[in-house]
């Protein structure tokens, strides 16, 4: 009489069962994938598009939650100073942070990784060149080279992007550097520089899929980051156009009006950036445990 033998756990499952095992990240998780959801769904489940300044009503301005606006609805949220419906401004703003963040992430995360991974496997002049410039802009805050290259550039998406991304690829550069220069000296980088194979291959096509725990976990932290520094740069006038108010710039909208009662306007959307961030960082301290096994509770 044979016996099935269970199935083989893959290392998604592992990662899996292991991850949701943490009561607080699995919370975590299930809060920012509804924030996702919500963002996604705005156009559909919002009252007003608050990006459509016709549809704005002064007479509708810095209205309290619950207010029935000229338009028909209910501003569940309130308004801000220009008659926008926060419910809805939030919404959309959650999108704008999602997308930079997200977007300026990943693209710090190519450039970051890849210029990492060819100092630590070059070594020498290259690794010298490389990480003398990391290290001199790591020298520097992140948020002041931001505002910096924010007032150069102007506002918008793309400036915006742009300037987060020079501001935070040293990160990944140097996590990148770390490990790459940890498996340059592993005895599978010695066998595949024996073969015909070239050196970029070798680096990018080998040692770089080795270096990606570390980065993964980096990666989450500079996501949160990057919506901490957008809503920032925002607050400040300097992130996205008066046309597309993001989470900072509701706040900054309402800043004015904290002591005069109105606390609606900048509570609500700070309270959703807040969320965001702690939930973003949550999932990624979860990862950066379970990746790094001297970390492992």
């Amino acid at each position: 009489m044979s016996t099935a033998i269970p199935p083989m756990e893959t290392p998604l499952r592992g990662f899996l069962r292991e991850f949701a095992q943490d009561r607080v990240a699995v919370v975590a998780f299930v809060v920012l994938a509804l924030i996702v959801l919500l963002a996604l769904l705005a156009p559909w489940i919002t009252p007003q598009d608050p990006y459509d300044l016709s549809n704005l009503a002064l007479m509708d301005a810095r209205r309290p939650p619950g207010y029935v606006g000229s338009k028909g609805f209910t501003h569940w949220l309130g308004t801000d100073s220009q008659g926008r419906d926060l419910y809805s401004g939030i919404l959309y703003g959650l999108r704008i942070s999602l997308q930079v963040g997200l977007m300026a992430g990943a693209i710090a995360f190519v450039i970051g990784a890849s210029l990492g991974t060819l100092a630590g496997f070059s070594g020498g002049r290259v690794e010298a060149l490389i990480m003398r410039i990391i290290d001199l802009q790591l020298s520097f805050p992140a948020i002041l080279l931001a505002l910096v290259l924010s007032a150069l550039l102007g506002q918008g998406k793309w400036p915006l992007i742009a300037a987060l991304v020079t501001a935070q690829y040293a990160y990944f550069a140097r996590t990148a550097h770390g490990a790459a220069s940890a498996e340059r000296s592993k005895d599978y980088v010695e066998a595949a520089l024996s073969t015909p194979l070239s050196s970029f291959r070798v680096a990018f096509r080998h040692v770089l899929p080795n270096c990606l725990p570390p980065l993964i976990v980096v990666a989450t932290v500079q996501v949160a980051s990057s919506i901490a520094l957008e809503a920032t740069l925002s607050f400040l006038g300097l992130g996205m156009p008066v046309s597309e108010p993001s989470l900072g710039m509701l706040i900054a909208n309402g800043f004015q009006y904290m002591l005069s009662g109105r606390y609606w306007i900048s509570i609500y959307p700070g309270i959703a950036l807040i969320v965001l961030i702690v939930a973003i960082n949550l999932v990624g301290d979860q990862i950066r445990d379970q990746l790094n096994p001297r970390l492992k509770r």
